[in-house]
């Protein structure tokens, strides 16, 4: 049996679907790979499973139990991970592939970001609104080809938006009948994906869903003019930024109307989780069977007090220095911003407790420092902050977002029958979350990708490409 470091020098087997581009990634490479003396955290929210050995065949798990018991050809490519975890591949549901470099301007940084999602443990994504049109759809198919490094996309539309939005580089939808268009043309050019945005009005967002449901696609929404409570009447599939973007307790909120709370303490008396206006929300959505996507990652860089984001350094100086000054004014904000951010984070925590799908993302967009990759391992951190356990923090951000994209039956877990998508870490984050950032491989149909190789490509280049 080779030990680790000796099996990542070994001479890595050909692999006709990847390309030079992606290839050059590859760590490890072979039609039979057994990772042994493995921790093995499941996806399940079940307690981990010490000396495990697992097994993959050409991009499938064939063999999984304790070690001693499964029997290991001699033509097996074996990893000793003594030590060492395994967990799925993340899947998560709120990423983008653009991040601010302007005023009201996103840049499409598909290249490099697809990167550094999939060397932060995110093997399978879905990105939460699109301004990069056919790039982001385009760009997901040449993944699937073998054609660029990066996770499995479910790529979103462009936004389904109502007149407000200052940025131009979104439409407006209006009528019932153009929502019915958009959705045609985008489902037709390969999107898989919708979403609804702040200023959409609620026969509008009535329109896509019911068009979306038709083709066998999914709708999720950052509300404002619609509430969460509106929204799952009208079969909406998803709401992002867990509570902090609903509107159901605005006062004097008309209907089709965006009126935000007006201030983080008001937003903190929303969603204080004894009111029964809460509680009767929660309800409402589980109901429904109305998922909720916690995407703590942007909402913590808006709070004084918060660490550092991690992964600043891969981007071009420019924005490294925008960031600063933005997280210096940040710094003099109120505690109210505390005890806001606090609240929404026990109001997913509900959500959880009473039953709901609760899902996970990071949106690296807002006023940026929310880096892809980073920010993914991060979000499971901010879950657990907020009262789940590291194992239950672990299922949201992998089993319950393939149950939500409809492919828990072949990623999200690991079981024998599904596809090799695991991250092997260092440590065990069962105990400690944080060693969910201690990424040593990343295997992604059986092919494992060296991190470090991938976050190397574009570091201090990110905003360029």
């Amino acid at each position: 049996m080779l030990p680790l470091l000796g099996l990542l020098a070994a001479t890595l087997s050909p692999h006709d679907s990847l390309s030079p581009q992606v290839r050059r990634f590859v760590q490890v490479d072979a039609p039979l790979i057994v990772l042994r003396h493995v921790r093995v955290i499941d996806g399940t929210g079940a307690p981990p499973r010490e000396d495990q050995t697992l097994m993959v065949r050409d991009g499938r798990i064939v063999a999984l139990g304790d070690e001693g018991k499964v029997t290991v050809p001699d033509s097996a490519r074996v990893l000793d991970l003594t030590g060492k975890s395994v967990i799925p591949g993340l899947v998560m549901v709120h990423e983008h592939l653009f991040y601010p470099t302007g005023e009201n301007t996103y840049a499409n940084l598909s290249e490099s970001f697809t990167r550094l999602y999939l060397a932060g443990g995110v093997t399978s994504m879905r990105t939460g609104g699109n301004l990069n049109g056919y790039g982001e759809i385009e760009i997901a198919k040449a993944i699937a080809r073998g054609l660029k490094p990066g996770p499995w996309i479910d790529a979103t539309a462009p936004y389904l938006e109502g007149p407000g939005l200052p940025l131009t580089q979104v439409a407006t939808t209006t009528t019932p009948e153009a929502a019915r268009r958009m959705v045609s043309f985008w489902a037709a050019a390969g999107a898989t994906s919708f979403k609804a945005y702040m200023h959409i009005s609620r026969a509008v967002l009535r329109a896509a869903i019911v068009a979306a449901h038709a083709r066998g696609l999914k709708v999720t929404g950052h509300l404002c003019s619609v509430t969460y409570a509106e929204a799952a009447e009208l079969g909406i599939d998803d709401l992002e930024h867990g509570f902090f973007a609903a509107t159901d307790f605005v006062p004097g909120k008309p209907p089709d109307g965006c009126v935000p709370a007006a201030n983080p303490a008001m937003t903190a008396a929303a969603l204080d989780t004894a009111r029964p206006a809460l509680k009767a929300l929660i309800a409402t959505l589980i109901r429904h069977r109305v998922a909720l996507t916690s995407t703590l990652t942007v909402f913590e860089t808006s709070v004084p007090g918060r660490p550092e984001p991690p992964g600043l350094d891969v981007l071009v100086p420019e924005l490294r220095e925008d960031f600063a000054r933005r997280r210096a004014a940040v710094a003099g904000r109120s505690p109210d911003y505390q005890a806001s951010y606090r609240a929404g984070a026990l109001a997913e925590l509900a959500f959880f407790r009473a039953g709901g799908l609760l899902l996970a993302g990071t949106d690296p967009t807002g006023g940026g420092g929310v880096i892809p990759g980073f920010a993914d391992q991060r979000e499971l951190e901010l879950l657990v902050e907020a009262g789940l356990t590291p194992v239950q923090a672990i299922m949201v951000g992998t089993l319950n977002g393939a149950r939500y994209l409809g492919r828990a039956t072949l990623v999200g877990s690991l079981a024998v029958g599904k596809q090799a998508d695991l991250v092997v870490l260092n440590g065990d984050p069962s105990r400690d979350i944080a060693d969910i950032r201690k990424v040593v491989l990343v295997f992604k149909q059986g092919v494992g990708y060296d991190p470090e190789k991938l976050i190397a490509s574009v570091r201090g280049r990110v905003g360029l490409f």
